[in-house]
C-alpha cells in the first residue's frame, strides 16, 4: 500500500512537468485530438500553469495525506483514500478548467465531469459491498455464506469446520475484493493453493471450512467472535465435521 502511495503521488508531480505549452498539442489529452481551428479556442497559455499547480498539489497532498490515513487509522482508510481523492480531485479539476476551454471543446470537458461523476458513484457502490458485512447462517443442514463472494454448503459438502489461529501467506488476489483487514473472493496462497476468503474484519481466529472437493473457505464476521460461531457449529451439527 506504501509504494502505491508513494508512486501515483509522484506519477501526478511528474504530470505536472511533463506538459508544457510546447508539447501539449502532442501529449495533452483532448488538445492533442483537436484540429488547429479548435485549438485557437483554448486558453493554453492559462491554462498550462492552471494544470501544473493543480497536479504538483494533487501529487504533494496525495503523498502526505495518504501515509497519514496509512499509520495513523490503517490500510482500509488509505486504501478509500486512494480510489477516492484523485476522482473527487478530477472531478474539480474539469470543472474549474472549463473556463480555458471554449466551444465544442467545452462540451467534451463536461461530458469528462459526468463520466467521473459517474465512476464516483460506481466506486462508492463498490466500497459499500465489499465492506457489507457477509453474515453467516448456520442450520442443521447447511451453512450458509451470504453477500459477496457467498455460498451455501450443504452438510455432506463439508469435510471440516476447524478453528485456526493464522491465515496462510497470501500472495495474490485472483478474483475479489481486498482492502485493509477485509477481503472476499478468491486469492493464492503462498503454496499455489487456491481459496476462498470471507473475512470481514481482522481476527485472533478464524473459521476453516475444508469441502469434501478438498476446497478450503475461511471466514470471520465483524461483530461476533470465530469462537463463538464455531461453538454454535458443533451445537447445530453435535456429531459433525471437527
Amino acid at each position: 500500500m506504501l509504494y502505491i502511495i508513494i508512486g501515483t503521488g509522484l506519477l501526478f508531480i511528474a504530470m505536472a512537468f511533463l506538459v508544457t505549452e510546447n508539447n501539449s498539442k502532442y501529449l495533452l489529452s483532448g488538445y492533442n485530438t483537436m484540429s488547429e481551428a479548435e485549438r485557437t479556442k483554448v486558453d493554453i497559455k492559462s491554462y498550462i500553469p492552471y494544470f501544473k499547480k493543480f497536479h504538483l498539489f494533487l501529487g504533494v497532498s496525495f503523498i502526505a495525506i495518504g501515509l497519514l490515513l496509512h499509520f495513523a487509522i490503517g490500510e482500509s482508510a488509505s486504501g478509500i483514500f486512494i480510489g477516492v481523492y484523485p476522482i473527487l480531485a478530477y472531478i474539480y479539476f474539469m470543472r474549474e478548467s472549463n473556463k480555458y476551454w471554449k466551444g465544442s471543446s467545452s462540451k467534451w470537458n463536461k461530458i469528462g465531469l459526468y463520466v467521473l461523476v459517474a465512476t464516483l458513484i460506481l466506486v462508492f457502490g463498490l466500497l459499500a459491498m465489499g465492506f457489507k458485512e457477509n453474515q453467516i447462517v448456520i442450520a442443521p443442514d447447511s451453512v450458509q455464506f451470504q453477500g459477496s463472494y457467498g455460498e451455501i454448503l450443504n452438510a455432506s459438502e463439508i469435510q471440516t469446520v476447524a478453528l485456526v489461529d493464522h491465515l496462510p501467506k497470501i500472495t495474490s488476489k485472483t478474483n475479489g475484493f481486498a482492502l485493509g483487514s477485509v477481503k472476499k473472493g478468491y486469492f493464492k496462497t503462498k503454496e499455489g493453493e487456491k481459496v476462498k476468503l470471507i473475512l470481514n474484519s481482522e481476527s485472533k481466529a478464524y473459521l476453516l471450512f475444508t469441502k469434501t472437493n478438498g476446497e478450503k473457505i475461511y471466514f470471520s464476521a465483524k461483530e461476533k467472535p470465530s469462537i463463538d460461531l464455531y461453538n454454535e457449529i458443533k451445537n447445530v451439527h453435535p456429531k459433525g465435521p471437527e
